[in-house]
């Protein structure tokens, strides 16, 4: 089991390694907005403390919780636990494209609780205080809310009895479309309005990041989009257009939402009005 987790680490650290150059460097051939947080040297004080956090994240995740969601697939599946392991008799594909689904959901429904439930709104919030939004913001997320995700995302996997693959698949996949659809590129409209019937876009989710509260709760999928639409928080387009909405949050707005140990700390502040 080790030797399978070192190499299920070496996999994903391999497909962040390719996804992020990719997204940074169509970034810079083709930037969707051009705003000095996203610039010069904001830009890269913001790109050092989005970096910072995730690898600190990265880090306290292999220590407090190593075997992370494909290591409960792997412990599931040595035990027979699970709604596929016995329960039901399916075909492993099958069984495989149905965990990637639901997963997809449980991670959309966390999100939502995230913003809605005050304690779990305190964590979260830090990836809204980001004002710029780029590929690094998609990694910005404080190290309590990725083990309480991660936490969550065993529970399904185990009640499930995802096989897993299709838990690699999903985990390879949730971090690349996170990069992607947080990433400040700029996609031709045409292709945007067909590709976001099927997945998640920039522009789709740039609307999420937005200062005004009724778009603050919207669009909240991170691969597919049919979540929002069915349970009716979807949002086309922000109500000031991408070039003049704000990126944030409205009680936070300066060089300071860069700082890590602000970033690290902000959990634990009160909860303010517009906060």
């Amino acid at each position: 089991m080790t030797s399978f987790l070192f190499s299920e680490a070496a996999i994903r650290l391999f497909a962040f390694i390719g996804i992020f150059a990719a997204m940074g460097l169509y970034e810079l051939w083709s930037p969707r907005l051009e705003r000095p947080e996203m610039t010069g040297a904001l830009k890269s004080r913001r790109w050092f403390a989005n970096l910072s956090m995730v690898l600190i994240s990265s880090v306290m995740l292999r220590v407090v919780f190593p075997a992370a969601a494909v290591g409960a697939a792997l412990w599931a599946e040595t035990r027979g636990m699970g709604l596929f392991h016995g329960i039901v008799a399916i075909d492993p594909l099958l069984a495989g494209l149905i965990s990637f689904v639901v997963l997809d959901f449980a991670v959309w429904l966390e999100h939502v609780a995230s913003h809605k439930i005050p304690v779990l709104w305190r964590i979260h919030r830090m990836h809204h205080a980001d004002n710029g939004f780029d590929v690094t913001t998609g990694l910005r997320f404080h190290p309590l809310e990725i083990l309480l995700s991660m936490v969550w995302k065993a529970i399904i996997v185990v009640l499930l009895g995802a096989p897993v693959l299709s838990v690699l698949l999903f985990e390879i996949v949730l971090n690349g479309m996170s990069m992607f659809n947080h990433s400040n590129v700029k996609l031709p409209l045409r292709l945007d309005r067909l590709v976001r019937r099927f997945v998640v876009t920039p522009d789709m989710h740039r609307v999420h990041h937005s200062t005004i509260r009724q778009e603050t709760d919207s669009n909240y999928g991170f691969n597919f989009p049919f979540w929002d639409r069915l349970f009716g928080t979807y949002i086309a387009q922000p109500k000031r257009g991408h070039e003049g909405m704000d990126i944030g949050l409205s009680a936070y707005r300066g060089a300071f939402t860069a700082t890590l140990v602000w970033m690290l700390a902000l959990p634990f502040r009160s909860l303010g009005r517009g906060q």
